[in-house]
Formats: structure tokens, C-alpha cells, sequence
């Protein structure tokens, strides 16, 4: 009996030797998260899911979708930088399968950085973990600046001109343009305002002062 219990003893501790002795398969730390798109369903992915299998992304780590990139909404795109941990590298095939203009790109990349997530596009040499990565994206923040400024620039040169036209976007006109461009030649805003029944502040915003000036000298 005790012949029985050394042998199974031995047996055991054999097996355990065995299972300790056996490298353990280890999970990398951190992961690549590969992101692919094309616009239409007629365009092909596989160069850049090759490429992104290429560059270390497993394919569990692929998210792919066949969406326009001037649509806000990408499904696969937002899974993605939900998938994207602490640690994690985000990885691209060209710049622009992951941003619609400077402005959004700086955006989405600047969300990854917060996060403690690095940035990497194969095809335009980017790395956020590299001197000359972080010299780029330093350039995109510029763009995106410009981009804004030329916005809001646009934005207040259009609104110049409607009002130059005597019409105020997005607000209900109150009073009729033409006719009050009449009476301004013969009267003040504020005996203009008791007529119309309106405020003469409601006449000001068709109206800048130089305009009301000019027509008051019959220059205009």
C-alpha cells in the first residue's frame, strides 16, 4: 500500500515539474488596435488590413467599416477608440481613413494622447512615441487652429454681407427693408420706430450706423 501511495506521490510530482517547466504563453501588455475604412462598398480594404496585419495588429484588434469619411457617424471608428486601452497603440493606414479634415484629426488624436493612448500611421511615418511624430502633430494642432479661424472668419464676413443686403440671419424680419430705407432719408430712427411700431434697436439691426448716416445725407 505505501508501495502505491510513493509511486502516485511521484507520479504527481512529476506532472507538476512537467507543467512548471513549460514556458508560459504570455499575453502582450499592451495592444495595437488597428482601425480600416473605405468609403464606398465598391472600394477594397485588403491592402490596408494587410498592412495593419503586417505592422503586429491582430486581427482580434481590426475594426473595419465601409462608411464616408464627411459622416460624423462611424460605428466601427468609435468601437475602435472604445477598444483603444491605457498603454495601447492606434494604428492607421493613411491619415486620412481616420480624419476629415486637420481640424477632426487633431481632434481624435489629442482624445488618444489624453487617454494615455499612442498614435501610429503606417503609410505617412507617423508616431506620436517618436520626436518627429510629435513635431507633426504639433503641425496639425496649427492646421486646425487655421481651420477654425477660417470659419469663424467666413462666418462673420457672410453675416457683413447679409447685413450689408438688409437681412439678418436667422432672425424673423420685422419691418420691410425697402420701405424703412425711404423713411430713413426723411427721419430719425426714432420717429422711424414710433411709425413702424417697432424699437429703433429692431431698425439697427438692418441698418449699420454708417448706412443710416448715408441715406440721412442722401448719399445713398
Amino acid at each position: 500500500m505505501s508501495t502505491l501511495k510513493s509511486r502516485q506521490a511521484l507520479a504527481k510530482r512529476g506532472r507538476k515539474e512537467r507543467q512548471q517547466s513549460k514556458p508560459e504563453k504570455l499575453l502582450p501588455k499592451h495592444r495595437l488596435i488597428g482601425y480600416a475604412r473605405v468609403s464606398t462598398a465598391e472600394q477594397n480594404l485588403q491592402m490596408q488590413i494587410d498592412d495593419l496585419l503586417a505592422a503586429g495588429v491582430h486581427p482580434d484588434n481590426l475594426h473595419v467599416e465601409k462608411v464616408s469619411g464627411v459622416k460624423a457617424r462611424r460605428p466601427k471608428l468609435t468601437l475602435a477608440l472604445m477598444d483603444a486601452r491605457r498603454g495601447d497603440t492606434f494604428v492607421v493606414w493613411k491619415l486620412d481613413r481616420l480624419g476629415r479634415n486637420a481640424g477632426d484629426l487633431y481632434r481624435l488624436v489629442e482624445e488618444m494622447i489624453a487617454r494615455g493612448v499612442k498614435f501610429k500611421c503606417i503609410k505617412d511615418n507617423i508616431d506620436t512615441e517618436t520626436a518627429v511624430g510629435k513635431l507633426i502633430f504639433g503641425f496639425f494642432a496649427i492646421m486646425a487652429q487655421f481651420e477654425r479661424d477660417q470659419t469663424v472668419e467666413r462666418t462673420i464676413n457672410g453675416l457683413a454681407a447679409a447685413r450689408r443686403r438688409g437681412y439678418v440671419p436667422g432672425a424673423k424680419r420685422r419691418i420691410n427693408v425697402d420701405r424703412a430705407r425711404d423713411m430713413l432719408r426723411t427721419l430719425t430712427v426714432s420717429e422711424m420706430a414710433r411709425k413702424l411700431k417697432c424699437t429703433p434697436n429692431a431698425i439697427r439691426r438692418y441698418f449699420t450706423l454708417e448706412q443710416i448716416d448715408d441715406l440721412r445725407n442722401g448719399k445713398a
